[in-house]
């Protein structure tokens, strides 16, 4: 088992070096020049001169490369070209936001589909089957922004009953534990749990399923199990194959809500990325994306360390 670890953590060295060469590339292969987004139109030659030399940016890009990759190894992301701030000082507290949301979206977002899943899984063909079985196609299937806009539309603008934007009542960036901040949270919340719910609940269903009607499940009810029992031996097969859809989830829960976060103007890493993007501040957006990815890196090794301590014939 230590080896199969120490296996995968040198697999994530060079992924991760990977990892920040397309980050790298990605921002740059995009169309517009960054400085345009501060200097004014009518600004000289010798001042848009000055501001690529302060930047980096007059370099050809395998330099700007290695600088950039030095200065990511002692924590530096650089200065946003936006805000004039460091990126890690924009970048942490963002991260922050987006991780208590996405946290809230996978607790909802896996339980309701491991248990979903199950059920269908257990009554395969009969009406409950079926039934979430469509929930999970239409939640697979419902893009998450258009849901979010829905929601808003009902329960905050029709019934009035939670606030549609902000994460705090004072309009503050700093997430307290209150009631009040807990209402700004449940329609983003249900936004991005839909998507990991309907994910979820048809693997845990077609794992379910599968193993239910395997030799030794038949072997442990000729035995005298009861069900109870025989489902702990099927949620401990299916596990592992859960928990990589949980890890995956988890990474995309985190990156990828840019939409969502936007919507509800949530002060979270995906309007970061929003407003990075329309400026074109290459330094937030190299910090974040990178960031972002070695985050799901780091899930993954997590997950696959968790899968083999689960099934040990993952690490043999």
């Amino acid at each position: 088992m230590l080896f199969y670890i120490l296996r995968r953590v040198l697999y994530a060295v060079p992924i991760s070096l990977g990892v920040s060469i397309v980050c790298f590339l990605l921002v740059h292969i995009g169309p517009g020049d960054p400085l345009s987004a501060i200097l004014p139109a009518e600004a000289s030659q010798e001042v848009v001169d000055r501001m690529k030399r302060e930047y980096g940016l007059d370099r050809p890009l395998p330099i700007q490369y290695l600088i950039w990759l030095g200065k990511l190894l002692t924590g530096d992301l650089g200065i946003s070209i936006q805000t004039g701030r460091p990126v890690m000082a924009d970048l942490l507290p963002a991260l922050a936001n987006s991780l208590i949301l996405a946290l809230g979206a996978a607790i909802l977002g896996f339980g309701l589909g491991s248990l979903f899943g199950a059920i269908a899984g257990y009554n395969q063909g009969r009406p409950a089957d079926r039934f979430f079985t469509a929930f999970a196609i239409t939640g697979v299937s419902v893009p998450h922004y258009w849901l979010a806009i829905v929601l808003v539309i009902v329960f905050s603008v029709e019934l009035g009953w939670l606030p549609s934007l902000g994460m705090t009542g004072s309009g503050s960036t700093a997430f307290t534990f209150s009631a009040e901040n807990f209402r700004h949270m449940v329609l983003p919340v249900i936004a991005l749990s839909v998507i990991p719910i309907g994910i979820l609940a048809r693997t845990v269903r077609g794992g379910v399923s599968e193993l239910l009607a395997m030799e030794f499940v038949e072997a442990l009810r000729s035995k005298g199990l009861g069900e109870a029992r025989i489902l702990r031996h099927v949620a401990k097969n299916v596990a592992p194959q859960a928990m990589a859809v949980m890890g995956l989830q988890l990474g995309t829960l985190l990156g990828g809500s840019i939409l969502v976060e936007t919507v509800f103007a949530w002060p979270g890493t995906g309007l970061l990325l929003n407003n990075a993007i329309f400026a074109r501040d290459i330094p937030m957006l190299q910090g974040a994306i990178l960031v972002l990815a070695l985050i799901f890196v780091a899930l993954n090794l997590v997950v696959d360390i968790v899968q083999a301590s689960l099934d040990p014939r993952i690490a043999r």
